[in-house]
């Protein structure tokens, strides 16, 4: 019985020492970077843990709206991973900055509407409703180069109610600023993917866009032609695109491709 527990003990002792150099050899491999739009940082947070224990590598993640991060890489900015909408992948693809191949859908989104946490949800299941929402809110914010900009914008413009929201419609910078507004009650409508909705602390989804509204954004990855970790990067998005991670980007309101 002695001799079986101190074997016993010597295996532990083991596995664990294998444990903790496992943990180690990870930290010191080189980080994938990688940048993103804000429509997949609520999915990227959560299984950034997974991601990181599946290819072996750390994330070094960078989120910005898609015009303000395509802008970045056509700047020279240095990356090994992109995940921005397709239309950004697609131009960056033809300017040289993607690798061949490389490409992969990931997920789509559609847009919603947030208010504040607690607060009693508006009228927006139809398209009337959703303009009485519009027109008797005291504020709406949504980003000014967010991926959702096209569809709100239109969206105003078939209402015909444009003109009647400029003067209280708050612009900001991306996702962080225009929940934080709507979380701390500086306005009272939220207009932005639902993903980023879900994800955003003080803030509850309302629901989506009645369907004579509502478009998807498409998210699509591809690998910097000038890598430093191209294989790592491959492992990344093969991991966001396999069948585990569905549950996380449904959680969120996405779809995942």
């Amino acid at each position: 019985m002695k001799t079986a527990s101190i074997t016993t003990a010597i295996r532990a002792t083991a596995a664990g020492f294998l444990f903790l150099f496992a943990q180690h050899a990870a930290a010191q491999a080189v980080p994938v970077r990688v940048i993103a739009s804000n429509g997949v940082k609520g999915v990227l947070d959560e299984v950034r843990p997974e991601c990181e224990k599946a290819i072996g590598h750390p994330l070094s993640i960078e989120f910005g709206t898609t015009v303000a991060l395509k802008k970045e890489i056509e700047a020279g900015v240095p990356f090994d991973v992109e995940i921005l909408t397709s239309e950004a992948t697609d131009a960056l693809r033809k300017e040289g900055e993607i690798a061949v191949g490389t490409r992969h859908d990931v997920t789509r989104v559609g847009i919603g509407v947030g208010i504040r946490a607690g607060t009693a949800k508006p009228e927006i299941g139809t398209a009337d409703a959703l303009k009485r929402t519009l027109l008797s809110a005291k504020s709406i914010t949504y980003a000014k180069e967010g991926a959702s900009r096209p569809t709100i914008d239109k969206m105003l413009e078939r209402m015909g109610i444009v003109d009647a929201v400029k003067s209280k419609s708050l612009l900001l910078d991306g996702a962080d600023q225009t929940s934080a507004a709507v979380a701390a009650g500086k306005t009272e409508i939220l207009l932005t993917l639902i993903s980023e909705i879900r994800s955003a602390p003080g803030v509850d989804f309302a629901g989506p866009l009645p369907a004579e509204f509502q478009t998807y954004v498409n998210f699509t990855s591809g690998i910097s032609l000038h890598a430093k970790n191209p294989e790592a990067g491959e492992a990344l998005i093969t991991f966001l695109t396999g069948p585990k991670m569905a549950s996380a980007f449904k959680a969120k309101g996405m779809e995942p491709r």
